[in-house]
């Protein structure tokens, strides 16, 4: 149906319209609901399948705190508190933090923002009624007297991970009265005299106008059109498995700059991880959701299918590294690697992860054996293997709790952790590129104020979220995607 066909019948009247039911998406709608404002959410996935990418992340949430007992009040009481150190995370680190992953492409505008607003931002959706605890079982390893020390910046999460956030987010959208509408796909923006008035949107009665005051739009990225990412991101992305919702497919990014938005942000890159290879149903697994990432890598080794290693596994916290190994193993033959471990490592692996349902995990007595069964010629994987161990310099204790610069001084060097793989038997899991996000979308101001060419507001519309560019380029720190989804939600909302 056209929207020249549209009847009146057809036609509804809002304030504020939130296209896209994830983090963002409530956090926006939230703000503008505590305003009095009369708010419909916009979810495309019916409501099984909705959450966005933000049903299937573990909830981590980086924010800025001076330590343990500033937190308190925001995260659940746990009886480890007393045996446990959090280091404070100020604003400069977080925002240094930000311009080290991104090569200084990070708009400093938004990094400001970001920072500055990402605690009060939670404490606020804390006092709505969403649950944080201190992520215990991602953030800290438990050291040999019992305590716990968290590391990477990265420290509080959403009770529940992300099904626990959304969770929470819906039943506080019940609570303040915000209509969310499942299986109603957004697909174009109305304008009247230059300002965005409303959306056409397709529901299970047919095609609607929305006419609103405002339209925020929170929809997410491109990453689940593969014919945007050969485009965009580059040719073998077509490949990549789509970790999250397969509803992000950039409709409402094209919509936004078919009325005159800009571009914002890296649109070349994106957010990948290592994601389980060879598990069945390895896309999109709402039962499984962030399972099938492999993050204990900085305590072992990764090679492609040569047996030979390719990227430096303990260049830095896993925090600051995951995002942008997914790309590295897509270009390795086949876009397939393996984490390699010993018996003595094995323990330490997230059991989340690598004890999930149906993991793809090869275990074998020898490396010659285990060789075999992952079909990599024995020779070339025992030389790597040797190489690496005899470059091990062991007079530096392993601690993960830290950059312990415990090298092997190899090609290509691994700068923290490294262990020597000697112990049978020997682990191994099948990875391969997982995307997450991408990184391109409309430009907005630091209030969600979507731009067009000339650097002017767009009236009436406003992005947050994953649709929101300029934050994140080659790379990102762990956590700021949902801290950012919340404090620009916010921002958005505040003035729709």
């Amino acid at each position: 149906m056209s929207l020249e066909t549209l009847t009146s019948e057809s036609v509804e009247s809002i304030q504020v319209v939130v296209v896209g039911g994830g983090n963002a998406g409530f956090t926006a709608a939230h703000a503008a609901a505590v305003r009095g404002r009369s708010v419909v959410l916009l979810e495309k996935a019916e409501k099984d399948a909705a959450g966005g990418n933000s049903f299937y992340t573990a909830g981590a949430t980086r924010i800025a705190h001076d330590g343990l007992e500033d937190l308190a009040g925001l995260v659940e009481p746990d009886e480890r508190h007393a045996v446990t150190v959090v280091p404070p995370y100020s604003e400069d680190e977080y925002a240094a933090d930000l311009a080290k992953v991104t090569e200084g492409r990070n708009d400093p505008d938004l990094t400001k923002v970001l920072v500055s607003e990402s605690q009060s931002t939670l404490r606020w959706l804390n006092s709505l009624g969403l649950k944080y605890r201190l992520m215990y079982e991602r953030q800290a390893y438990e050291r040999p007297d019992g305590s716990y020390l968290f590391w990477g910046g990265l420290h509080v999460g959403n009770v529940g991970g992300g099904e626990g956030l959304i969770e929470d987010h819906t039943r506080v959208a019940g609570e303040l009265g915000i209509d969310v509408r499942y299986g109603h796909a957004a697909k174009s923006l109305i304008m009247t005299d230059g300002r965005v008035t409303g959306v056409v949107v397709e529901t299970p009665e047919g095609t609607k106008k929305l006419q609103a005051e405002s339209v925020i739009m929170t929809a997410g990225g491109f990453e689940s059109n593969p014919q945007w990412r050969r485009e965009h991101l580059g040719e073998g992305w077509q490949n990549a498995k789509v970790r999250g919702t397969p509803c992000n497919t950039g409709d409402m990014i094209a919509a936004a700059l078919q009325v005159g938005a800009a571009r914002g942000g890296d649109w070349n890159s994106c957010h990948s991880v290592q994601w389980d290879a060879f598990t069945a149903k390895n896309e999109s697994n709402r039962e499984l959701t962030n399972r099938l990432t492999r993050q204990s890598y900085p305590l072992g080794i990764i090679v492609n299918t040569e047996g030979k290693r390719f990227l430096d596994e303990g260049a830095d916290f896993r925090n600051y590294t995951y995002a942008k190994y997914g790309k590295e193993i897509l270009k390795q033959p086949g876009s397939v690697a393996y984490q390699i471990f010993d018996a003595s490592l094995r323990p330490l692996l997230r059991s989340e992860e690598y004890e999930m349902p149906g993991v793809s995990e090869v275990v074998a007595d020898t490396l010659e054996e285990l060789a075999a069964k992952l079909g990599i010629d024995a020779e070339s994987l025992e030389k790597t293997v040797s190489d690496f161990n005899n470059s091990i310099d062991r007079g530096i204790p392993l601690d993960p709790n830290v950059k312990d610069g415990r090298a092997a001084n190899t090609e290509p060097v691994k700068s923290n952790w490294a262990s020597p793989i000697e112990s049978g038997p020997f682990y191994a899991y099948g990875v391969t590129c997982g995307i997450t996000f991408t990184f391109g979308g409309v430009k907005a101001d630091t209030h969600g104020r979507v731009l067009n060419e000339a650097g002017e507001h767009i009236g009436g519309l406003y992005a947050a979220g994953e649709m929101l560019g300029g934050l994140f380029s080659a790379n990102y720190p762990g956590g700021s995607g949902l801290a950012a989804g919340c404090v620009f939600g916010r921002r958005a909302g505040s003035l729709a």
